[in-house]
């Protein structure tokens, strides 16, 4: 039994979650312009890594749109990185409660939604 709208929720955080890291590396790229950057090798290559996350994320959107269980688990490594990485900022005085939340409540709300779609995906039709 599929769940189009678990998958439709589940795709939208996705989507929205690449959307962020495509506006994150343009900021980094006018950083880079501004010449804010200690190190450009450095900086190119993280420019290049946050926009590889980002093509990742709109891949993993666009399958689990389309129903596929790569994209479903390919996400859910990306909302598990996501809250790991909330729950560490939590480690650093003073706590950024912005950057916490707004990177932990997508990453956790999306990991339900993933975890739902497979179950409602994987339900067999007599349950």
């Amino acid at each position: 039994m599929r769940s189009p709208a678990l998958a439709l929720a589940a795709a939208a955080i996705l989507a929205l979650e690449a959307l962020a890291l495509i506006v994150f590396a343009l900021i980094e790229i006018v950083g880079l312009g501004s010449g804010d950057a200690a190190s450009l090798p450095t900086a190119i290559a993280l420019i290049v890594l946050t926009l590889l996350g980002a093509a990742a994320l709109a891949a993993f959107a666009i399958g689990t749109r389309t129903g596929r269980s790569w994209a479903r688990s390919g996400g859910i490594v990306f909302q598990v990185l996501a809250v790991a990485l909330a729950l560490a900022s939590l480690t650093i005085q003073p706590v950024s409660w912005v950057f916490t939340l707004a990177v932990g409540l997508p990453g956790l709300l999306c990991f339900v939604l993933l975890i739902a779609t497979t179950r409602a995906e994987n339900a067999s039709p007599s349950e």
